[in-house]
């Protein structure tokens, strides 16, 4: 409210002389965006009288401007100023610039270019200008600069709040928030080169977020302001122009970062016979697909790993018998369920599981992300819980060391024993965010530690925490990527645990998980922290083979094309199976891998290259006493203290074969369903036609005794996908 004190310091301040270029300048601009409005703004829900609230008060307004009723001091003290100041609060944006003190206007439309508060990333200016989220992301620079300034507390709601929800009651939310210019500046126009609209106001109300977003109009053009501006004194505002509301949907900036790859192709097999990749135990692609599905959207195809969403899965594949051979392998050709033509080879290896009492000694480092952008539910405070868990988990003679990394890298916890789990926990409950991210130096501070605690013929890990957002030392993959090939040679091994979304690089945590003889995992619940971090502790920590890779010849004579399933990010080269020196994937204790390949069998017409016209290339199979196989599968690996690898072979023959699809086992039956959603989920054409309805129908049925609901949840994901995707 203007009290009496404010309207008689106003009565006598001197009219100034006019400048008649200035006054030109900004009456001509206040009447474009006058004119403007009133083409644009239709008649909407309101008064008897036809015309809303908020209209009546711009033509009010408008007949102020043109009859220069602005000229006398005191009719501006009573007649303007009081709809100014909710006209202002109706229509316009943030932070205008300031008024001289002898009421001219020292800055026009005309005399400054337009001057935006600096973001971390600015729409191109042929976008549409998205708002800010309800609940901003948090990067490194937001935190330092949150750590050098104050945000002012909000200003009381005036009676005008009441005029405003008798206006808005019917209309829906809508969360309108474009990021607010700073003081004294001039925000910049449309994106139709619409000039900004000119109000002059005193002390503008203030309403909470809420109350903001029920008064946006439901299709007309004006916007309700992020945040009224707080006004010093008596000097006058110039706002900006409001955005269209089709150019303010809220859209949450995401720099997610996911490795792009295309889907294997299909090989024929007198011309490429062979196909060689690295195992994959991770389960990172599982947890984020189910994040993005059950946030109400279809996932980024580049973020669907289809090996990891089969290998998220616990199989009851049989085992070996001890751990000299550290897994065995089961090879199954079964009938196709989305193509008649073709059939599936499933090849499934089962980890020996190491039994607790056998379990080896664990040196084990946290190193944990404690900067900034982590300062999210979903990042620090989830971290901090998921850990508690796998504490609960250690041995009193296991040691545990805890190293964090913001601006720069810190040892929090010095090696302490399991015994000492308060000590633990309490070290892990102080941490808190803040500053750059330093993952470098926290990587060698790490890897220091668990040298100085190392474990012969234990467990020695690094167990990496964080977002992945590296911008301090070494931040590209290949740089961190050469610092992780060089010190897991001393026999210290990495495992990554990603949290959060919007800022995650799940490129880097795949590249030095891969290269750190470690697993990748992402964490988005308690529930899935429970499960990587205590259920399956014994295959997070305990590696019982590394550097696994799977090498599968084709016979020509019976198999006229092959595709892999997934693995596209572990594909080798030919010559790299009897290399080892090549890295390649680990086994932890218990871990089940499945690799699934589509074949094309000889003469069964579903071949989807043609034929060469001047004859085939000539290929070896073996000889006649292998004619009837359909492939040759080899695995290579080495012990975890070994680094010469051993060989282990499977023929696949009609032995291997069962004559239905329902004849295969539940847990492959389950598998191929997983794979086929996620071939779904990548638009992949083989299964264009494979409806969601049919996947959940063959998981489903081989759900078996699924003890902790894994996939009764996978259930539901396919029901989420489905409603989803309009493709079906």
């Amino acid at each position: 409210m203007v009290d009496d004190n404010e309207l008689e310091r106003l009565r006598d301040i001197a009219v100034p002389a006019p400048d008649g270029e200035a006054k030109a300048r900004a009456f001509a601009a206040a009447m474009q965006a006058f004119d403007l409005d009133e083409k644009i703004s239709p008649v909407g829900q309101g008064t008897s009288a036809g015309l809303r609230l908020t209209e009546r008060a711009r033509m009010l307004w408008r007949d102020i401007m043109q009859r220069k009723l602005i000229a006398t001091p005191a009719i501006t003290a009573l007649v303007a100023l009081p709809i100014a100041g909710y006209a202002a609060f109706e229509m316009l944006k943030d932070h205008p610039p300031v008024v001289g003190g002898n009421g001219t206007v020292t800055e026009t439309l005309a005399d400054k270019p337009a001057a935006q508060k600096p973001a971390p990333e600015q729409p191109a200016i042929n976008e549409p200008l998205a708002a800010a989220p309800a609940k901003e992301k948090k990067t490194d620079a937001d935190a330092e600069t949150r750590a050098n300034s104050q945000v002012a507390a909000p200003k009381p709601a005036t009676e005008v709040d009441g005029l405003l929800k008798q206006e808005a009651a019917p209309e829906s939310k809508r969360a309108l928030q474009p990021a607010p210019a700073e003081s004294g500046q001039l925000a910049a126009g449309g994106k139709d080169g619409s000039s900004n609209r000119v109000i002059m106001s005193m002390t503008p109300p203030s309403v909470d977020e809420a109350e903001r977003a029920d008064k946006a109009p439901a299709g007309g053009a004006a916007a309700i302001p992020a945040s009224p501006p707080a006004v010093a004194d008596s000097k006058l505002m110039v706002q900006p122009a409001p955005m269209p509301v089709d150019q303010l949907q809220p859209q949450e900036e995401n720099r997610d970062r996911v490795e792009n790859f295309k889907t294997n192709p299909v090989h024929e097999t007198a011309q490429d016979p062979v196909s060689t990749f690295s195992i994959d135990v991770d389960t990172a692609s599982y947890s984020f697909v189910r994040r993005s599905l059950k946030e109400g959207s279809l996932p980024d195809p580049d973020t669907v790993r289809i090996e990891e969403m089969i290998n998220y899965f616990p199989y009851e594949w049989k085992g070996p018998e001890s751990a000299s051979t550290p897994f065995n392998s089961i090879v199954t050709v079964m009938p196709t369920p989305w193509n008649e033509h073709t059939k599936l080879m499933h090849v499934a290896i089962k980890g020996f599981d190491v039994k607790p009492a056998e379990q080896p000694k664990a040196n084990l480092v946290f190193l944990i992300d404690v900067s900034g952008s982590m300062d999210e539910p979903d990042k620090l405070p989830l971290l901090k819980s998921a850990f508690r868990l796998l504490v609960s988990k250690l041995k009193p003679d296991d040691t545990v060391s805890i190293v964090t990394y913001a601006g720069n890298a810190g040892t929090v916890l010095m090696p302490t024993k399991g015994a000492e789990k308060q000590k633990i926990l309490a070290a892990i409950d102080n941490l808190a965010p803040g500053g750059s991210t330093a993952g470098e130096e926290g990587i060698r501070e790490a890897y220091k530690l668990a040298q100085q605690s190392f474990v012969k013929n234990g467990v020695n890990r690094v167990m990496l925490a964080t977002d992945g957002d590296f911008n301090v030392g070494q931040t590209s993959d290949d740089d961190l990527k050469r610092l992780i090939e060089k010190e897991r040679k001393t026999g210290v091994f990495l495992s990554v645990f990603g949290f959060g979304r919007g800022n995650l690089n799940d490129q880097m945590m795949q590249t030095i998980a891969q290269n750190g003889n470690g697993t990748a995992a992402y964490i988005d619940t308690l529930a899935e922290a429970e499960k990587v971090l205590v259920e399956d502790a014994s295959s997070t920590l305990f590696t019982i083979a590394k550097d696994v890779k799977i090498q599968v010849e084709f016979n020509p004579a019976t198999v006229s094309e092959y595709r892999l399933v997934g693995y596209e990010t572990r594909a080798l080269k030919r010559e790299d199976f009897n290399n080892d020196r090549v890295d390649a994937g680990d086994i932890g204790s218990g871990h089940s891998v499945t690799a699934v390949y589509e074949i094309t069998p000889k003469g069964s017409g579903g071949e989807q290259v043609d034929a060469l016209r001047y004859g085939q290339a000539k290929v070896d199979n073996g000889g006649v006493a292998n004619a009837g196989e359909y492939a040759f599968v080899k695995i290579r690996y080495k012990l975890p203290d070994e680094n010469v690898s051993k060989l282990i072979t499977t023929p696949v023959t009609a032995a291997n074969e069962v004559s239905s699809f329902d004849a295969a086992g539940a847990d492959q039956r389950f598998s191929v369903a997983v794979a086929a959603f996620g071939q779904k989920l990548r638009d992949e054409d083989q299964t264009a036609n494979f409806s969601y309805d049919r996947i959940a129908e063959i998981a489903n049925a081989a759900r078996g005794a699924d003890p902790f609901g894994y996939r009764a949840e996978f259930l539901s994901l396919v029901r989420l996908a489905s409603s989803l995707d309009g493709n079906k």
